[in-house]
Formats: C-alpha cells, structure tokens, sequence
C-alpha cells in the first residue's frame, strides 16, 4: 500500500517551516531578545531546517560563525539549502545529543530551544556538553515546555493522541496500557519538572535568570494541526497503530485538535520556561 502524504511528511520530517509557525517560531524573538550584545559563535542544538541560525545571522553582524547541530538528514538538507547564502560562515553537522561529540569551536552563545524532551532521561550529558564548550562568561539559552500530565503522566500532546486513539476504536481506559507496551513514553513524562531540571542545570551552569509564558496554539482546520504534528512529532506516536490505520491516525489527531479548537478556542496552552545561563566561577 503506498503511504500517504502525511506519512510521508511525518517520516522525513519534512514541512516544519510551516508547523513550526504555530509554536516555536513564537519563541524566536523571545529567546533572542536574550543573548548577548555581540556574539562572535552561536551553536544552535536540534537546529532543525536553521531558522533560528538564520535569524541570528540577521539579527547580530557580530557572528562569525554560526553551528547548527542536527540528527535528522532530511532537516539539515532544508538548513543548508536556507542558510546557503551565508557561505563559510555556516556549519552544519549531523549529531546524536543524547550522546554529543566534542565540537572544536567554543560559541559564546549556545541555544536549544523545544528540544530537551527529546534528550529524556540523559539530559544531563548536553547540559556536561555545555559547560565544557560555553566560552567563559557565554550565554546558554533553553527553552522548555511543561504541560499539565494526569496520572499515568500523560499531557499536552499525548492528550490530542489520545482522542485521536479513541476516535479509532481504542478503549481510552487503556491508552496508557497502549503506550507501555509499545514501549512509547508520553512526551509529557519526558518533560522533567522545573525544579528537577534546575537541580541538573546547576551541575554545569549558573542560571542568571528564567522567565515564563504561556504557549497557545491555535489553527485554522483539521487538516493544519494534521501537518503540524506530523512535522513536530513525525512518526513517534503513529507507531501506537498497525501500519494501515496510520493515515487516519493522522487524520484524527487534526480532528481532535480542531474540536478542541471549536470548544476551547484554542488547541492547547501550556508554560513555556527560558533559562539564561552562564558558565560557572572556575
């Protein structure tokens, strides 16, 4: 059977110019509002297709390099065909950051923005990674998402997930029994708490400041929240589904998502954290 185009976006991760509209992109001026005057390197971590590179090269003539720091092939393709014309000054590399290789260069400002649950439960090892390249006096800046989770600790997404489930036949009841065994842990757990991971960022770095909004994603249709999670999330949670009932998997979390939006006015609003940190006294 040939798979559909969402299956396919959600397989290459491709499209996440657009999903990424609906919430990191929200992030962007935020986060940067934060960095230092005048860096010299950025390293951006889970650089994605290179928009937040993009928008530091245009927003402090300072740099001299910029580090895009990626696993997927498909999305460090898109990053260097965006930040082509910016020449020698733009290094992509593939990386694993549950597990990062040294880098040779050390950037005075170093990002990671709606990444770190990826990185669950080894997050400890790129916060290592951080405080060994941060040039001294640098600037890390770290984005986290923290939604609401119920007992068997799912939240957030895995909420639209599950309804998508139900919709399809799944006993909601059983849901969680459905992840366990699939052996897919619920985005929510992966977010640590905030005080949890302060106790692990004060290992490596000295955090100067966090501040905290709220995160609401709203769309237009069904079919607009359909590619944003297949974009976001790609094929992570359409696995909880035989092969041929992937596609309507997809269908019915943009349908869950556009009830939510019809009822609520809104898809979900959860607390986003950035946390500013610095190097450690030596």
């Amino acid at each position: 059977m040939t798979n559909s185009a969402v299956e396919i976006q959600a397989s290459t991760l491709s499209g996440y110019s657009d999903a990424s509209k609906l919430r990191q992109a929200n992030d962007q001026d935020w986060v940067l509002a934060q960095a230092p005057a005048a860096p010299r390197v950025h390293a951006d971590l889970g650089s994605g297709i290179g928009q937040l590179l993009q928008a530091t090269l245009e927003r402090f003539p300072s740099l001299e390099t910029v580090v895009g720091l990626e696993q997927s092939t498909f999305r460090l393709s898109e990053a260097a065909s965006r930040l082509q014309r910016y020449g020698g000054r733009v290094l992509l590399r593939q990386a694993d950051l549950t597990a990062p290789e040294p880098l040779e260069l050390s950037p005075d400002l170093i990002t990671m923005t709606s990444v770190l649950h990826w990185l669950y439960p080894v997050e400890e090892r790129i916060f290592d990674w951080v405080g060994q390249h941060l040039a001294p006096g640098g600037t890390f800046l770290l984005t986290t998402y923290h939604p609401a989770r119920d007992g068997h600790g799912l939240g957030g997404e895995d909420e639209l997930v599950r309804e998508a489930l139900v919709a399809l036949g799944h006993d909601r009841a059983l849901v969680p029994k459905l992840f366990a065994g699939e052996d897919i842990l619920p985005i929510a757990t992966r977010t640590r708490g905030t005080e949890g991971l302060k106790e692990l960022l004060e290992r490596d770095l000295r955090i100067v400041a966090t501040t905290e909004r709220d995160a609401v994603v709203r769309v237009d249709s069904a079919a607009e929240y359909e590619h944003f999670h297949a974009a976001t999330f790609g094929d992570y949670y359409s696995r909880l589904v035989e092969p041929a009932k992937r596609a309507a998997f997809f269908g019915a979390v943009g349908e869950a998502a556009w009830r939510r939006q019809q009822e609520r006015g809104h898809v979900s609003n959860m607390p986003v954290r950035l946390w500013n940190m610095t190097t450690r006294p030596a």
